[in-house]
């Protein structure tokens, strides 16, 4: 019997695969339980459709980061913070503050998990992180780090 999945399923395959299982398995688990569907001529038709507007979603999200990376190379976020003698900071400059500052200064939202900052940010200066955009594509955003 074949069948389009509609879940992954463990041994079977992932979400919208169309897959060979035996009768009794497909009648008795995978169909009572939505886990999958038969493969019948319009449901493989609604595959293909469903598969084609996924490929479309991809494709505009892929260009939205790279528009977004291209945006952010040009850019630079100024920080201020509170530095004792020689430049060190009173604590350190997080990602949450970066993605706040790059909102607030170039109205450009990155959520905070997606700024990777090898090591704390301790002292004044300029400093450069990567942003991860999604699907392949990352952004480096400039910051400056400067006394309060």
């Amino acid at each position: 019997m074949k069948v389009i999945l509609q879940q992954d399923v463990r041994g079977q395959g992932k979400k919208g695969q169309l897959v060979e299982v035996s009768d009794g398995y497909g009648r008795n688990y995978l169909l009572p339980r939505k886990l999958a569907v038969e493969a019948t001529a319009s449901n493989l038709n609604t595959m293909k459709l469903q598969e084609k507007a996924r490929l479309a979603r991809i494709a505009e999200e892929t260009a939205q980061a790279q528009a977004l990376s291209q945006q952010l190379e040009g850019l630079t976020v100024k920080i201020s913070a509170r530095a004792g003698s020689g430049g060190r900071l009173f604590g350190a400059v997080t990602t949450k503050e970066i993605s706040d500052a790059l909102k607030a200064q170039h109205g450009i939202d990155i959520n905070k998990s997606k700024l990777s900052l090898d090591e704390p940010i301790k002292s004044c200066g300029g400093y450069q992180l990567k942003a991860k955009l999604g699907h392949d594509v990352t952004g480096t955003v400039n910051v400056l780090v400067c006394e309060a």
